[in-house]
């Protein structure tokens, strides 16, 4: 089970995120205000102390928390990690995106220094974007300045802690009604304060508002995180944050997502620029995806061709690194490929990244493909993202060959001859991420036919994990439109009841069964294991004496056909049907439980 403090942008992405699955996982937010639609997740609201947290935790098998609250959270931080270190899990923060902190901007390290800084500027209008939780932080400033102007939320809650705070209502704006340029406009400010709060906050759009006004702007710092000494994973996307959860619960995902040969590349590249400027060799690197979320790549490192000392002659300078290709559970012929990146400091020009084609690497001999003739094979995004990069290390003009071991034969069994790329693989990917398509395209196929069934009029359909299933529900009802879930029976559902229909007659074999109504909702037998204890459970729930000793001994699902009489499989179809309404939440549900 999976724990997400949420309440955020941040929050939400990390549910969307983990619905991929479809399994179940718990959603926490202080108020419950949040507008999110929840499937697999389970909502749960309130406040909750360290002990709380804990308690929680262990009342649900926690074994991983993912912090996504408001970095400014700093209580709920400090409980989110001293219950991790209780608990013995790890935690992922899914931190927001930050622009670089700009010097023209005043940096406050707290809200007491925010007010020293205001008095020593001589800030008499005043306009704050800090929240109204931020009001009795900013009270020595505001006590005594009149001109001073609080954006709170339009709501009643927001109001009311406003005045209890002592602050004037005459006094406060709102954010429906007026942008934040407006607001400035409105009230003419002499500066501005906000929090740092990241790209998802609003940050930039409230800076550039100041900036247009000649307004000046002071900020304050986001806190750190506090270290209590348990296991943290930064992430600051979605991509991060599930192959975090691939790496710490590796049974989550029914399947895994991997790296593209771009995403490889651009990690070599940047490996071996930093370990030519400074001799060092860090086991991973940050690689920026091309939407701006950064990933850490495991790298390794081929002994230069100079030392990092030779950098007072830059004219010798180079360095060698590589990285293995991560790969999804997709099919990949690149998969375990080694992509090499040798970084050079060029000698015939003054600036600029040039490409060149190392062993294994394709040329381009056609035009069409967006890449000059004659250039290697290095696609559009992999070369912005190098780059970007290495532009962001040195100014110095590089010249950069990608190498991929073997790469030659394993072009032979790509497209690439029929497009005319010669003598290697091309270095490829637009999003950074390869995201395995075995679970998409078998979901987007689930997806057509339903669509094909609601146009021909159908309003009931059956599902069926396949062949099998189908023939079993066709026995009983001739005329039922059926349609194979796969493994995937929630996503079936959850797509059955966003088309409309009004029925559904799932058929569902007895050893998927026991998975979903454990509440796996995608029942990949590589991914879900028959839990024993909790047939127990069920077997206890209806009244069947003796069921430790009677379920204890068995090894497939379908024994229980044998073993258990009709309360049983009554029971487990209740758990069933329960779990199911999560996705499929009105209209006619039958679910019938079969052994063939």
């Amino acid at each position: 089970m999976i724990i997400v403090f949420g309440g955020t942008t941040e929050g939400r992405k990390a549910a969307e995120v983990l619905e991929q699955a479809g399994k179940p996982f718990l959603y926490s937010t202080k108020t419950g205000a949040q507008d999110l639609a929840l499937h697999h997740g389970v909502a749960l609201s309130g406040g909750m102390t360290v002990e709380a947290m804990t308690a929680c935790c262990r009342a649900h098998g926690v074994a991983l928390i993912v912090d996504a609250a408001h970095p400014f959270a700093e209580a709920l931080h400090l409980n989110i990690m001293l219950a991790a270190h209780e608990l013995g899990v790890p935690v992922v923060r899914y931190e927001r995106l930050y622009p670089p902190r700009d010097a023209d901007l005043v940096w406050c390290a707290d809200f007491g220094d925010a007010v020293a800084q205001l008095e020593r500027h001589h800030v008499g209008r005043l306009l704050a974007l800090t929240g109204v939780n931020t009001i009795a932080k900013l009270r020595p400033y505001w006590q005594h300045h009149d001109a001073c102007w609080f954006r709170i939320l339009d709501r009643g809650s927001s109001l009311a802690t406003a005045v209890g705070q002592g602050f004037p209502p005459a006094r406060l704006a709102y954010y429906e009604h007026d942008d934040t340029a407006a607001l400035i406009s409105r009230l003419r400010p002499e500066a501005i304060i906000t929090k740092e709060s990241g790209i998802s906050g609003g940050f930039e759009e409230k800076v550039r508002a100041a900036r247009a006004a000649g307004v000046q702007v002071f900020v304050v710092m986001r806190p750190p995180l506090p270290d209590v000494g348990c296991q943290v994973l930064t992430v600051n996307g979605p991509r991060g944050l599930r192959r975090s959860v691939e790496r710490l619960l590796p049974a989550f995902f029914p399947l895994h997502t991997g790296l593209t040969t771009g995403t490889c590349a651009t990690a070599a590249a940047v490996a071996a620029t930093h370990y030519m400027l400074t001799g060092e060799t860090p086991a991973s690197v940050d690689v920026r995806l091309p939407d701006g979320e950064t990933v850490g790549v495991e790298v390794g490192y081929e002994p230069p061709v100079t030392s990092a000392a030779a950098i007072a002659q830059p004219a010798t300078l180079s360095a060698t690194a590589y990285c293995v290709k991560d790969f999804s559970d997709d099919p990949d012929v690149t998969r375990g490929a080694r992509i090499d990146a040798r970084v050079a400091v060029a000698t015939d020009r003054r600036e600029g990244i040039r490409f060149l084609q190392g062993d294994g690497v394709g040329r381009v001999t056609l035009p069409g493909l967006g890449i000059a003739v004659g250039e290697p094979a290095i696609n559009a995004t992999p070369r912005r993202c190098i780059t970007e990069s290495l532009q962001a290390l040195t100014d110095a003009p590089l010249d950069v060959t990608i190498s991929v071991a073997g790469g030659r034969q394993l072009a032979e069994k790509t497209f690439n001859p029929r497009v005319g790329v010669v003598d290697g693989i091309s270095i490829i990917g637009t999003s950074g991420i390869v995201t395995p398509l075995s679970n998409d395209a078998f979901v987007q196929s689930i997806s057509r036919e339903m669509e094909v069934a609601r146009a021909m009029g159908c309003t009931a359909i059956g599902l069926a994990s396949g062949k099998r299933g189908e023939e079993a529900l066709l026995a009983a009802m001739p005329s039922l439109r059926v349609i194979h879930y796969g493994n995937f029976v929630g996503q079936a559902l959850a797509r059955a009841h966003a088309l409309g229909f009004g029925r559904v007659v799932l058929g569902i074999m007895i050893g998927k069964a026991v998975k979903l109504a454990e509440g796996h909702l995608d029942t990949h037998s590589h991914k879900v294991t028959m839990n024993r204890q909790f047939l127990v459970s069920v077997a206890r729930e209806a009244g069947i004496a003796d069921a430790a000793t009677a379920i204890g001994g068995i090894t497939m699902a379908r024994e229980l056909w044998g073993l258990m009489p009709p309360p049983f499989f009554e029971a487990l179809r209740r758990r069933c049907m329960e779990h199911c309404r999560r996705v499929f939440p009105t209209g006619d549900l039958d679910i019938i439980i079969h052994n063939a």
